[in-house]
């Protein structure tokens, strides 16, 4: 245990040679750190939670070492020395190595907590130079960070994999409390195809060095921006196994940090701005995958507080909550779409295409294009001006529709060639129009699905009653016209089932269209 006197003595402003007006103590659960006015005197807790051990002096000595040896790569006017404490022969104790030394402080400058990068991001004072100087001291920093045999085993498959089945074999236990099991399935399932499709690429990372001994926890409250120097502190030093990883990991991880915070466009930024500076062209491809694995990680170990007893209920709510914040954002990572696909949503007026199109997109990050919209874009109107006029008549005419489509097409081709999933929200009534879509992906080189939406008649009079009193909505759709589009409509039967999808959206459309996802994603049902 902590010598019984330390604390005292620690606390106490008289006790350090530059004389402080006051000292402030800040607990983690691993270490006592006392703000001593300008300078920061920090020492380990004895304790032992499996993956550090601090619980005998001598490896909180070396520990003490370590913390300064590896803090000075990023952050070498930060960290100053180790201090030994002492007891004099008197029984006091002292900053010195003069006596029975009881412990270790690990000694460093004090850090304007106003310019942390996650402080200056909430204030808007963030730019885009701050996130580029950043991903430029990171890259550089990555270029000659140690690597070698033993550094390169935790970047092999083996250990990845490892280290995943870790994760589900620990948040079992957690499913449908802070994880959803239709989100633990999929997550499970993705790892294991990423693993097995990508084990040539990660095999590739070892042998281009790719594996380095990084920062190992690189989140917003670890960066400090100080008279235009970037400051990254506070790495992990107590287990090796949690610092040796790709550096595409370790990029991962900040943006991970980034999106979970609310910046998804500073998180983009700075992997554009990092690549420029690192080169690496493997790295996109590995994004995804460890973004995934590290907010599962952060919802599990949240997780883990669960089990202390007596927690408070409202601090378990709070916990439970923000533990499912994370896995939810390790869902998205997983379903997102990487590579281009063209995705059409289908069905007659109502029946609640543009609804899923819109969940569809934000769940596989897909651009979407409505021709609710783009037809009257493309005749000058207001996508919220009414026409009703008869079923295929004026702006609804055949004609008119010809050249909606048609710009539809070309601008999911524009999207598509600059790599993105695009889903186009449509009635596809003809299969002409909708054989023109399949055409189009396979000049493309992409994968086609087609999702088409039904519902009964008496839930779609609902609905477009209810969306004839909207004022903000672009569909001229109502009750008036829908037999006739109905009787229009060509039934679709000429798409392979592994590539049609019928989705009934007044009956447990949230469990079919997350079984939709999986097969758009991941090409096969649910193993759970």
């Amino acid at each position: 245990m902590t010598h019984p006197e330390l604390l005292t003595f620690m606390n106490n402003p008289g006790s350090y040679p530059h004389k402080p007006a006051s000292v402030e103590l800040v607990q983690t659960h691993i270490s006592y750190v006392f703000i001593a006015g300008d300078v920061v005197y920090k020492i380990k807790k004895p304790v032992n939670f499996g993956f550090l051990d601090f619980t005998d002096l001598a490896k909180r000595k070396f520990y003490c070492g370590e913390e300064l040896r590896l803090n000075k790569r990023l952050a070498p006017g930060i960290y100053l020395d180790v201090v030994p404490l002492a007891q004099n022969p008197e029984g006091n104790i002292i900053f010195s190595s003069e006596g029975k030394v009881i412990d270790y402080a690990v000694r460093m400058k004090k850090l304007p907590l106003d310019n942390m990068l996650k402080t200056l991001l909430s204030r808007g004072l963030a730019n885009e130079k701050i996130i580029a100087d950043v991903a430029r001291k990171i890259a550089a920093f990555h270029q000659v960070a140690e690597t070698g045999e033993r550094i390169n085993e935790m970047g092999s498959l083996a250990t990845i994999r490892h280290n995943s089945e870790e994760n589900f074999t620990q948040t079992e236990k957690y499913i449908n409390t802070t994880i959803p099991a239709y989100q633990y399935v999929f997550i499970k399932d993705y790892v294991s195809k990423f693993l097995t499709e990508k084990k040539t690429l990660l095999e590739r990372r070892v042998t281009d060095s790719k594996i380095r001994d990084c920062h190992g926890d690189l989140h917003l409250e670890h960066i400090c921006v100080d008279n235009d120097e970037i400051i990254i502190f506070d790495c992990i030093e107590f287990n090796e196994r949690f610092r040796f990883a790709d550096v595409a990991a370790e990029v991962a991880f900040l943006t991970m940090d980034l999106d979970f915070n609310g910046y998804p466009k500073q998180a983009e930024f700075f992997v554009k701005s990092y690549l420029q500076y690192a080169k690496d062209t493997d790295l996109p491809h590995l994004l995804n995958f460890y973004r995934c694995y590290y907010a599962y990680v952060r919802g599990k170990v949240i997780s883990f507080r669960l089990d202390q007893k007596d927690i408070p209920a409202d601090e378990r709510a709070e916990i439970t909550k923000t533990a499912g914040r994370y896995f939810d954002l390790a869902y998205q990572y997983a379903v997102c779409l990487e590579n281009p696909a063209l995705i059409l949503t289908a069905g007659l007026m109502g029946s609640g295409k543009s609804y899923q199109a819109r969940h569809l997109a934000a769940s596989l990050r897909a651009e979407i294009i409505r021709t609710d919209v783009l037809r009257k874009e493309l005749l000058n109107i207001n996508p919220t001006d009414r026409h009703h006029v008869g079923f295929g008549e004026e702006i609804y005419s055949a004609d008119v529709s010809r050249r909606t489509y048609g710009k539809a097409y070309e601008l999911a081709a524009a999207m598509i060639k600059a790599g993105k999933p695009v889903i186009i929200d449509a009635s596809f009534k003809s299969r002409t129009e909708r054989q023109e879509a399949v055409e189009l992906s396979r000049n493309l080189g992409v994968p086609f699905y087609m999702i088409e939406c039904i519902c009964r008649d008496e839930i779609i009079k609902m609905r477009l009653d209810k969306r004839a009193r909207e004022k903000d909505n672009a569909s001229d759709g109502r009750w008036e016209i829908y037999a006739a589009q109905k009787k229009d409509f060509d039934e679709i039967n000429e798409i392979p089932a592994d590539r049609h999808f019928k989705i009934d959206t007044a009956e447990n459309a949230e469990n079919r269209r997350q079984e939709i996802i999986r097969r758009i994603k991941l090409g096969k049902q649910s193993s759970g």
